[in-house]
């Protein structure tokens, strides 16, 4: 059952359940009013009949109104029949226990099938006590009773009917906003994942919900973005060692040269080799940092104790390299220098950070400061080198970006953008501050073990991992 159906349905049950209890309510209502004027009706009847024979000594009944099957009977105080009309018996059966309820005050009323029967209590000029029993038919007040129950009852059907077509067309027009999302939604494809949804209605939940799809929307499509360019700029990187690589097989294939001029060939496709596999451990270590954060193994770990490592790493790879870490101010108690990370990640970020800061800078010198502040570290890469030009920041963390000062430089482009993510699985942030032809600072943001609550990780086996960097 669609919602349109099951809308109508709830409406007409309501409406019809609302309908009914007021057609019962007004049935039961004119019923008790019926009765009370027809018990009015007999009292006259009774009281009139009464003193007439009081007065006159006879009941002219030419002169009194005439009601269906009515009887006036009149009894004394020890129940003796002293008057009945038409002298016939009475048709309204009246017992002794009914006759002893009659009071001054309190007429007592009875029903037997249609016949209805009112009591009252008389005292006449001599002080004696009468009780005059007054009973007929109210056909004229039961046939406007049918009649109204039968104008109710069938109102309250045509009611039903108009209920249902009304609910449908409130249903229709609910929904109508949400055909029209469906029907937009259905049009969005990868191929024009840029469209938006829109909503007539702008201040209903329909519209919330049309945005929230829209802000779904945009990551996804942000995610879309990136993952193509990702794969085009893999795939040149890849594409460009591998096209090296075969160039140099051919041309040392088209003749034969001398054992020296084999060596130097294979050491051109071993550097290559190199080259290739830096760039795919860093396309996994990226894909790997961009995976669930729940897949990765948080413990604690001692910052100052990664900074170190990853400088000794890099320096036996590069021995050129000058990489100072000191301290701008010293942790209140050691527990500020332990943080909740992944190990080899937090080392390669440090690494990437590291190597470029010596890379890109003449005197191939980085300088690291660790600083301490209430529930968090700061830590800040410095170096002399070349700096960033103001229209290469905002890129400068999107993969295989490189700008083109440093395109004479030998990298590929995802040390940072890894970095990046490295920190940001870490709660923590990344800032650059640079200035051509002075030098690039790059700030880290991390909490301390303390104010970081742990992160859930599979129970998995910890892999020993060295640390690599990634220009």
């Amino acid at each position: 059952m669609n919602i349109r159906t099951r809308l109508t349905l709830l409406f007409m049950l309501l409406v019809a359940s609302i309908m009914l209890l007021f057609t019962i309510s007004v049935y039961y209502l004119y019923d008790q009013f019926r009765q009370q004027e027809f018990e009015q009706r007999l009292v006259e009847k009774a009281l009139t009949t009464v003193r007439l024979r009081e007065d006159v000594g006879e009941v002219p009944q030419n002169d009194l109104p005439v009601m269906a099957d009515e009887q006036v009977t009149v009894y004394n105080s020890r129940g003796v029949i002293l008057y009945n009309q038409y002298n016939q018996r009475p048709r309204f059966p009246i017992s002794p226990d009914f006759l002893s309820k009659i009071t001054l005050r309190h007429p007592q009323y009875a029903r037997t099938g249609d016949l209805e029967a009112i009591g009252v209590r008389y005292i006449n000029s001599r002080g004696e006590s009468l009780f005059i029993v007054a009973s007929a038919n109210d056909r004229y007040g039961f046939s406007k009773l049918d009649r109204l129950r039968e104008i109710l009852f069938f109102g309250w059907l045509l009611s039903l009917f108009i209920v249902g077509i009304a609910g449908y067309l409130f249903a229709t027009d609910a929904l109508r906003p949400v055909a029209e999302l469906i029907t937009q939604v259905n049009a969005i494809s990868a191929t024009n994942i840029h469209e938006r949804l829109r909503v007539g209605r702008q201040r209903d939940e329909l519209a919330d919900l049309a945005r929230t799809f829209n802000d779904l929307l945009t990551r996804l499509e942000e995610a879309f973005v990136f993952q193509k360019s990702f794969v085009s700029h893999a795939s040149h990187e890849l594409r460009t060692p591998l096209t090296v690589m075969m160039g140099q097989i051919e041309v040392t294939r088209l003749q034969a040269r001398s054992a020296h001029e084999y060596e130097v060939a294979f050491d051109a496709l071993l550097d290559e080799v190199k080259s290739m596999i830096r760039l795919v451990n860093g396309l996994l270590e990226l894909a790997r940092a961009s995976s669930d954060v729940v897949t990765l193994n948080y413990q604690p770990v001692r910052i100052d104790e990664l900074l170190w490592q990853a400088q000794s790493l890099l320096v036996n790879k590069k021995p050129a390299y000058q990489i100072d870490i000191d301290f701008d101010n010293l942790p209140d108690q050691e527990e500020d220098l332990v943080i909740n990370g992944e190990e080899s990640l937090l080392q390669t970020a440090f690494q990437n950070l590291m190597e470029n800061g010596c890379k890109y800078s003449s005197d191939q010198r980085v300088s690291v400061r660790i600083a301490f502040e209430a529930g968090q570290v700061q830590l800040t890469f410095s170096d002399n080198g070349y700096g960033i030009p103001a229209s290469d920041l905002p890129h400068i963390f999107e993969p295989f970006y490189r700008s083109e000062t440093t395109m004479t430089i030998k990298g590929h482009g995802i040390g940072l953008a890894l970095t990046q993510r490295i920190i940001e699985l870490h709660r923590g942030q990344i800032k650059v501050d640079s200035t051509v032809g002075v030098g690039t600072t790059f700030r880290i943001t991390l909490p301390s073990s303390h104010r970081l609550l742990p992160i859930p990780s599979e129970t998995r086996p910890t892999e020993e991992k060295s640390a690599k960097s990634y220009s």
